[in-house]
C-alpha cells in the first residue's frame, strides 16, 4: 500500500543527546521511520521516552542544549537536522505545523480568535482581510465550531477546553500544511471531547490530504485514527507495525506492559489493574542491550 503512496518525511538512525551539568543525556537513540501522505502515525511510549523530543526535531524546535548526533530527516529533498533557524521559519507553521497538549498556553488571551486564525491567511497567504475573515468563518466551521459569525469576535476564555483545541486545530490548518504533528492534544480533555477530536482530526486528514503524527502515552486514544505505530522506549523504538498488528499480534514485553495498563469496560470490577513495575532507564547512563530488560519479566541474559 506504501508503495503508492507518496512519502512525505523520511527519518534515519535520529540520535539527540542533551547535554547537562550530569554528563550526556540520550533522548533519542537511531530511530528511523517513513511517513506517507494522508497516513497516521502514532508515536507511543510512556514521559521520557524520547517521543517528544522526535517530533521537536520535526520542528526545529530543539533548545541550545541539544545536539543531533547522527541521522538525517528528510522533507522534498531536504535534511531538516541542517536548517538554520531561518531556513525553519519558511516551513514551520507552513508545510509541518504543530498542535500542543494545552490549547490555553497557545492562544493569545487578549486576542479574538477570529483574529487569531485570519492573521494565518493574511500574513502566510498574504490575502486581503476581507477574504481572510471569509476563509476563516469556513475554516472554524469545518473544525465543529457552531455559530463561527459570533464566535469570531470572542476570546479563548469564552470557550471550553474541548472548543480551544478546536481553535488551535483551525490556526494550524489555516497553512495548509503537509504534515500535522499533535503533541498530546486531547490529554487534558474529557473522554468524550477526546474521541470528538480524534474523530475530526480523522476527517480532515482525508479531505485535506495531509499527513499525521500523533504523540501520545495512551495506545487507547489512537486505536481509531491511526494507520501506523511506533513505540518507543528509552529513546529507542522498540516495535512499530501497522494498528492492528501493534494490538493483535505485538511481540514486545513493554508493547504488552502498555496494553495491560489500560483498564478495559469488559474487564471484571475487581480486576486489579497490572502496572508496569520500575521506573524508566537514567538516560545519561543507558547500558548495552535491551533498556527494558531490568523491568521485563520475560528478560534472559542475552537481553
Amino acid at each position: 500500500m506504501n508503495e503508492e503512496k507518496e512519502k512525505v518525511l523520511e527519518v534515519k538512525d535520529l540520535t539527540v543527546s542533551f547535554q547537562t551539568y550530569a554528563g550526556k543525556v540520550q533522548a533519542v537513540r537511531k530511530s528511523s521511520f517513513d511517513l506517507y501522505k494522508k497516513e497516521t502515525l502514532a508515536i507511543v511510549g510512556e514521559s521520557g521516552s524520547g517521543k517528544s523530543v522526535t517530533v521537536k526535531t520535526l520542528m526545529g524546535l530543539l533548545g541550545r542544549t541539544a545536539v543531533i548526533e547522527n541521522g538525517t530527516v528528510m522533507y522534498k529533498g531536504r535534511n531538516l537536522t541542517k536548517f538554520t533557524e531561518k531556513d525553519w521559519e519558511k516551513i514551520r507553521g507552513r508545510d509541518i505545523a504543530m498542535i500542543f497538549q494545552d490549547p490555553l498556553s497557545s492562544l493569545n488571551p487578549i486576542k479574538k480568535i477570529g483574529k487569531q486564525i485570519s492573521e494565518i491567511f493574511t500574513v502566510l497567504h498574504k490575502m486581503p482581510k476581507a477574504e481572510a475573515k471569509e476563509q476563516t468563518l469556513e475554516l472554524m466551521k469545518a473544525v465543529g465550531i457552531p455559530e463561527p459569525e459570533k464566535r469570531y469576535n470572542q476570546y479563548p476564555f469564552h470557550f471550553s477546553g474541548g472548543m480551544r483545541q478546536r481553535i488551535v486545530i483551525a490556526i494550524a490548518l489555516a497553512s495548509n500544511p503537509d504534515i500535522l504533528i499533535c503533541d498530546e492534544p486531547t490529554t487534558a480533555l474529557d473522554v468524550t471531547i477526546q474521541a470528538q477530536i480524534v474523530e475530526l482530526l480523522k476527517d480532515l486528514k482525508e479531505k485535506l490530504g495531509m499527513a499525521i503524527i500523533f504523540i501520545t502515552h495512551d495506545l487507547g486514544v489512537v486505536s481509531e485514527i491511526c494507520d501506523k505505530i511506533i513505540v518507543m522506549y528509552a529513546g529507542k523504538i522498540v516495535e512499530e507495525g501497522k494498528s492492528r498488528q501493534i494490538f493483535y499480534e505485538r511481540c514486545h514485553p513493554y508493547t504488552e506492559g502498555l496494553l495491560a495498563s489500560v483498564p478495559r469496560l469488559e474487564s471484571d470490577v475487581n480486576e486489579k489493574l497490572k502496572p508496569i513495575k520500575g521506573n524508566p532507564p537514567d538516560m545519561s547512563a543507558v547500558k548495552p542491550g535491551c533498556a527494558f530488560a531490568p523491568r521485563c519479566s520475560c528478560a534472559m541474559k542475552i537481553c
